[in-house]
């Protein structure tokens, strides 16, 4: 009964995204504190702090990547310095550039600054000079040389009125210039190494600096002297004072003298007394094991947690630090407790899982040892470290709070989340494969035990105890209970059935093989091989529902296999790549995969059909997973991003079902419009229905009624300049079937009337469909053209006919007659000439002897006569009407004398006239359009 309601998805819909907005560079806060500003490659990203989505990115126009920018005090300029050597100004709310200008540096700009009035812009070159600009007045004030190398750090004095710049390249000194004369003053020296940053206090006489030769130096500035060394004992990169109206007793603070904050190759906030030249507070972080490579590399290149720029945040009393892993922490002071944490790039995500009872966060691997979790409300993110290498694989039990991972460490870990409060802890660790876990699952009943498979090419059953720790404290050491040597090759993916009683394993050895987990104790038991795939496996699953499990290879196959007896039930083709995860929902009815072409696609399984194909990434999607409810799937790919996204299916279907009943109201609508002649409404709403054919049924109903060219010629003008264009496209269709030509040879001759050929290639496509009318109104008029000649001769034979006992008098004033109705005033086609014709096609008698007449081609002007004149259309029209009226007038004057006549023969001629008369009725319509020659020319 159930599955008799289940509903088929048809189609998802981004949600939401997390990608990379910060891969290095320079960082800066607005001063209302609400947006973070990073560099991203090409773009300025400014990030929403309250949210954590990106409000605004600013892309250079050349590609370039971009070396700095500097916001404005007043939060309102931003300018940007690229690589192809433009500075830049932006309204960065609107994201648009407001202004452009060469930056006369010979090389990039490294760093650059405002002033505290947002007037004054000092840029700081890889050439050793300095240049002040007006961004008001928009000129170069000062050119300062003197500094030797790449100008890195360019700092204003707070104070405004002493008109005083700091900066720093790489011979290590600070430079103070005097604006006023454009001279150095003095050069600062106390650094061996370049410096990284400058704070200065709020009266502006003392100055803090800081340096990678792990000093920090307090200045006098009035004698401009140092007046305190402080060893930190590490690499600094940034340096903040802490507000001196500020209660920090807490942290140590207990004197108003100078107190600083420094950041660096530790990844450790300290707090240091510049006085006594005393660490009052460091930072307490979570334990995290040394990275790899840390005994090479040294403490300053071993921790990825060391920071890399300090940003105060003095209206809220917070600080924000950024590490080199380009994650960006938002610390409440004087607690220095982490308030948020923003990952600025990930690089390749390997693997993402839902978290939470509500899958309200995820869990994402990334191309290192530590996990993030992310919450999907303001994409804040936490960090966990346990693992010393690559995470690959991720698993979540079915309560949601308890997951596990893997890793190149050769251990599995399993993490608990607290609901409450969102942290997470690791509480239990085994390690005893031979080399990296590649797979991991857990049991999918209870939270009973983890299977594992690793490239040795055994799995591992790991038992969990009954009651898990909550904390990270009381960490429960695994052992493995069962290890199977499984396969000849890497063992890619391993899964639990529903019941917990089925394991199936796949490989890189093509096989994807069945066990029996049986009771706890036993060893795992082998059912069946299952043998197909051409390549390596790389994902395998139970269905939720049926007996049956589905794999995908290398090969770009997904294949659906019975567990009875182990024969593939179905093939799905359809990447063009690897298949790397596939997962089952709809209960089982349907398929999600992902492939290393980037695609994410929704499978039928019933039809075999490919029902939608998700486009969003741009390199190899390795996560997919879908929530408990089945409403939203993530997916995460190599190229950094991670995509959620929401089951659209049922709004799609209301927004169909909706859409069905207003056009049925509108149709209903043009119904009774067209029932009450209102032509205008009803020819809008056709074509606001875009709908072709309704459109035709309209013009058809206005060329029927009364006076109807008139009527279509009112219609058409009144309609406005999109529904135009419309009709023009609606005209180029309409021209190519024989049947509908004659109403869009109507309408064009309406616009080519009273549209100039400037209006009418205004229109969208105008040229495009104006060529495409062309060869098929030559064709109608070749067409018409032979249809008249064939006619013409038909008549001359009738007239020709003797029929037996006729009056010799009676046959002549035929004769006269009709000759007389085939002279026709006004040509209409160019008949080729033969031996013995004339140019109009009209026709003498004499002496038995037929020949066509000459002579009166040239009275009437011949055939140079010009007949597309549209000012000649309507009186060329009304010729051909009287021409056609005579004609008939004096067939019934033959029919009434020729009474005697009642042949077979003679009736059917008649007949064949009749037809004849009412085609040539239908060709002098068309042709009063006169279209082709206007056409040539508008194109022309």
């Amino acid at each position: 009964m159930a599955k008799s309601n289940l509903q088929f998805k048809t189609n998802y819909a981004v949600s939401s995204t997390i990608e990379p907005f910060y891969k290095g560079g320079k960082v800066q806060i607005s001063k209302d504190e609400k947006f973070i500003f990073c560099t991203c490659g090409t773009r300025v990203n400014v990030l929403q702090i309250v949210t954590g989505k990106i409000v605004h990115s600013i892309e250079q126009d050349d590609q370039e990547d971009i070396t700095s920018f500097a916001l404005s005090l007043d939060d309102e300029i931003l300018v940007t310095a690229s690589k192809a050597l433009l500075l830049k100004q932006w309204d960065w709310k609107q994201a648009q550039c407001t202004r452009s200008w060469r930056a006369i540096h010979n090389v990039p700009v490294a760093s650059m600054t405002f002033d505290p009035t947002s007037t004054l812009l000092a840029t700081g070159g890889c050439d050793g000079t300095i240049k002040l600009w007006d961004v008001v007045k928009q000129y170069c004030t000062h050119n300062l040389k003197g500094s030797s190398g790449v100008v890195h750090l360019v700092e204003f004095h707070p104070d405004i009125s002493l008109l005083q710049l700091f900066s720093s390249a790489s011979d290590c000194g600070i430079r103070m210039w005097d604006l006023r004369s454009s001279q150095c003053l003095c050069v600062l020296q106390s650094h061996y190494s370049p410096v990284t940053s400058l704070a200065f206090t709020s009266d502006g006489a003392s100055m803090v600096s800081s340096g990678r030769d792990k000093i920090c130096t307090v200045w006098d500035l009035k004698s401009r002297t140092a007046r305190r060394t402080v060893p930190v004992y590490e690499a600094v990169e940034s340096v903040v004072l802490l507000p001196e109206d500020e209660d920090f007793s807490e942290i140590g603070v207990k004197t108003k003298e100078i107190h600083f904050i420094t950041a660096g190759s530790k990844g450790v906030l300290r707090v240091w007394d510049a006085s006594s030249a005393r660490c009052v507070f460091a930072q307490t972080l979570p334990s995290a094991p040394p990275a790899r490579g840390s005994e090479e590399g040294g403490e300053e290149y071993g921790d990825p947690r060391s920071l890399t720029y300090c940003l105060p945040l003095p209206s809220s009393l917070r600080l924000a630090t950024v590490t080199a892993e380009h994650n960006i922490l938002l610390y409440q002071l004087p607690s220095f407790t982490a308030q948020q944490q923003f990952v600025g790039f990930n690089d390749e995500v390997l693997d993402v899982k839902f978290l939470g009872k509500g899958d309200t966060h995820i869990v994402v691997a990334t191309n290192s040892s530590q996990l993030k979790v992310f919450d999907l409300a303001t994409s804040s993110c936490k960090i966990l470290y346990g693992h010393t290498d690559t995470v690959l694989s991720l698993d979540v039990f079915k309560k949601g709070s308890l997951f596990v991972s893997c890793a190149k460490d050769k251990s599995v870990r399993v993490w608990r989340q607290d609901p409450d409060s969102g942290q997470v802890c690791c509480v239990a660790h085994g390690c005893s494969h031979g080399n990296a876990v590649g797979s991991i699952t857990c049991s999918r009943m209870k939270e009973s035990f983890v299977v594992s498979g690793s490239q040795d090419c055994t799995i591992k059953v790991w038992d969990l105890p009954e009651t898990i720790p909550e904390t990270d404290g009381d960490m429960f050491q695994l052992t493995a209970r069962v290890t199977e040597k499984a396969h000849d090759k890497d063992v890619n993916s391993v899964a639990v059935s529903p019941n917990d009683k089925l394991l199936v394993s796949g490989s890189q050895d093509r096989l994807a093989k069945l066990w029996s987990l049986g009771p706890p104790g036993a060893d795992l038991a082998l059912l069946g091989v299952f043998r197909g795939h051409r390549r390596g496996v790389w994902c395998v699953q139970f269905s939720p529902m049926d007996q049956v499990l589905a794999s995908s290879s290398a090969d770009g196959s997904v294949k659906l296999w019975s567990l009875q007896d182990f024969s593939c039930l179905k093939t799905f083709e359809g990447h063009d790549a690897s298949v790397l995860k596939l997962i089952f929902v709809s209960r089982g009815t349907q398929l999600l995969t992902s492939g290393s072409d980037g695609l994410v696609k929704l499978w039928t399984i019933k039809t075999n059909e490919c029902v939608k194909t998700l486009d969003a990434h741009q390199d190899k999607v390795w996560g997919l997973h879908a929530t408990r409810k089945d409403d939203r799937v993530v997916t995460a790919s190599a190229d950094s991003n991670i995509t959620v996204w929401t089951d659209v299916t049922e709004v799609e279907q209301a927004e169909e079902q909706a859409k069905q009943e207003d056009q049925i109201l509108k149709k209903q609508e043009l119904s009774n419009l067209l029932h009450e002649k209102k032509f205008l409404k009803a020819l809008g709403l056709a074509i606001s229905l875009d709908q072709p054919h309704t459109v035709l049924k309209v013009i058809k109903a206005i060329r029927q009624g009364e006076d109807g060219a008139k009527q279509l010629e009112k219609t058409v003008l009144k309609l406005r300049q999109d529904q135009k264009e419309s009709m023009l496209r609606y005209c180029a269709v309409w021209n190519t079937n024989a049947r509908s030509c004659l109403d869009a040879q109507a309408v064009i001759q309406v616009m080519l009337t009273h549209l100039s050929p400037e209006e009418l290639l205004q229109y969208q496509g105008a040229r495009a469909h104006l060529e495409g009318l062309i060869p098929y109104t030559e064709r109608h008029m070749q067409r018409i053209g032979r249809l008249l000649q064939a006619s013409m001769f038909l008549d001359y034979m009738w007239q020709k006919m003797r029929v037996t006992g006729a009056p010799a008098s009676m046959d002549s004033q035929d004769e006269e007659m009709d000759t007389a109705s085939l002279q026709v005033p006004h040509p209409r086609f160019m008949i080729d000439k033969r031996p013995g014709e004339g140019g109009d096609g009209t026709r003498e008698q004499g002496d038995g002897e037929e020949r066509w007449n000459e002579g009166e081609a040239e009275e009437d002007g011949g055939l140079e006569e010009d007949t597309n004149c549209p000012a000649n259309m309507e009186e060329e029209e009304d010729d051909d009407e009287v021409s056609i009226t005579r004609k008939a007038s004096v067939r019934g004057q033959r029919e009434n004398g020729n009474h005697h006549s009642g042949s077979e023969e003679s009736s059917g001629e008649e007949d064949r006239g009749d037809q004849t008369e009412a085609k040539m009725a239908k060709c002098q319509i068309l042709l009063s359009a006169a279209s082709l020659p206007p056409l040539q020319a508008i194109i022309s």
